[in-house]
């Protein structure tokens, strides 16, 4: 049932039909299917597709948008009929990249966490390191996620993680990463020195509930040792970036 329902969604979505894709999510609703798996077997497949046609040619910028603009529509509105779990006392701070899908990606990962009892602060992107920094000492959260990394914002997500975790603020927060760049590039998520990855919402959620803290001088597998001196303040993780920005983004572009 799901695959053709995804046919069903895409054809009238490319086409920016908006009032179309409504019925066509009405329906799956109607038939029986819960809004979860509408959200994570239907929107976000279709979603990524869209930005494969997008980066493929086959889709211009306007169509892009209005496909973009009706997906975050249909998995607001899906948002309240998720099925909530009791509170479990865990925090979550999430950002993204600032692209259509990432942004999307990560509405979906907050909506899913937040009905099986998380409390999730989505932050979306574009946020200075100082502010996430002071966010995630504020809130103390067991888990920071980064949705989606575009390539050439590798090194500066390679740098906030570097930055949290010399400040030492937080030493149990776990860095999660999934999507973007994360999914093409494999291992990239250990060169960034995030805890954990996985590819998707759906998967992101399940990984973070069965997390457990972090263990601050625990060995991290994969991690490409620094090169450049110990760093002396936090004004100098543009350092950071200097020196290991080229490593990593080279890694993140091929």
């Amino acid at each position: 049932m799901r695959e053709p329902l995804l046919i069903r969604y895409m054809q009238p979505l490319i086409a920016g039909r908006r009032s179309e894709c409504f019925a066509v999510i009405a329906d799956a609703l109607s038939s029986g299917l819960s809004a979860e798996e509408i959200v994570c077997d239907v929107v976000w497949p279709a979603a990524m597709q869209v930005e494969r046609l997008y980066e493929d040619d086959r889709m211009n910028l306007a169509a892009h948008r209005m496909a973009c603009r009706v997906n975050h529509t249909v998995v607001a509105q899906l948002q309240p009929r998720l099925t909530a779990q009791p509170r479990n006392g865990r925090k979550a701070v999430i950002t993204s990249s600032e692209s259509g899908l990432e942004e999307l990606g990560s509405q979906i990962l907050a909506d899913l966490l937040e009905a099986s009892g998380w409390e999730v602060y989505l932050t979306g992107g574009g946020i200075p390191h100082d502010e996430i920094l002071a966010l995630i000492g504020e809130l103390r959260p067991e888990a920071m996620v980064i949705f989606g990394t575009n390539p050439d914002d590798v090194p500066s997500t390679r740098a906030l993680v570097d930055l949290i975790r010399e400040v030492g603020v937080c030493p149990n927060m776990n860095v999660v990463v999934g999507g973007g760049i994360y999914n093409r590039a494999d291992g990239l998520w250990q060169e960034v020195g995030a805890d954990a990855f996985a590819p998707g919402p759906r998967e992101l959620c399940v990984l973070l509930r069965d997390l457990k803290p972090r263990q601050p001088h625990a060995p991290r597998i994969g991690v490409v040792k620094k090169r450049h001196r110990r760093r002396k303040s936090l004004g100098a993780a543009a350092a950071a970036i200097r020196a290991a920005g080229a490593r990593v983004l080279n890694v993140a572009r091929n």
